[in-house]
């Protein structure tokens, strides 16, 4: 019997998430700065943390227009710091506003997040076949790569364990457990 990779059932919400959103390949430029953005944020925290403040995120970030959040100010790190519903971890914070800047930069010159991402697996996702949650890297070659792209393009706060989350998260690798209904639908 087919059954789920164990996280999703932690909560209704990260199965809504794991069934509808991880893994699906993703293209579009503004839902993958919102989970670059997302997955900066989890940095030693939980992902059921994230997605309870996605909501709000997504409300003071402007549903993460690239242009908007580009052009946030000081001001507007102070509001966002004394606002509750999110993360207050100002250099967090700071580096998605970076983030946008750094994506408004590339795309002046023809380049985006979708190219960066997926020039690197040109045949389409890497394609995993894990059977248990413990055989799943926090990390790879392939995601240490495409760190040095974002860090030589100004992104921070973008390590290789917060880049291979949204790796998996986009699509770019399928680390669905072989025993997922989802691996391959």
């Amino acid at each position: 019997m087919a059954q789920k990779c164990s996280w999703a059932s932690s909560s209704p919400e990260m199965e809504a998430y794991h069934d509808y959103e991880w893994g699906k390949e993703l293209h579009d430029e503004q839902k993958l700065f919102e989970l670059l953005s997302l997955e900066l944020l989890q940095a030693g925290l939980s992902w059921q943390t994230v997605l309870a403040k996605r909501k709000a995120f997504k409300e003071v970030f402007f549903d993460f227009e690239i242009q908007k959040v580009s052009q946030m100010t000081e001001a507007d790190l102070l509001r966002l710091m004394a606002d509750k519903r999110l993360i207050r971890h100002e250099a967090k914070l700071k580096a998605i506003i970076n983030n946008a800047q750094c994506l408004v930069e590339l795309q002046k010159t023809g380049q985006s997040l979708n190219k960066l991402l997926w020039e690197e697996c040109p045949a389409g996702p890497v394609i995993h076949h894990f059977e248990t949650l413990a055989q799943v890297p926090a990390k790879t070659e392939l995601s240490q790569k495409i760190t040095q792209k974002l860090k030589r393009h100004g992104f921070k706060f973008v390590g290789p364990t917060i880049v291979y989350s949204l790796m998996q998260a986009c699509g770019l690798v399928n680390d669905h457990l072989e025993s997922c209904p989802f691996k391959y639908a």
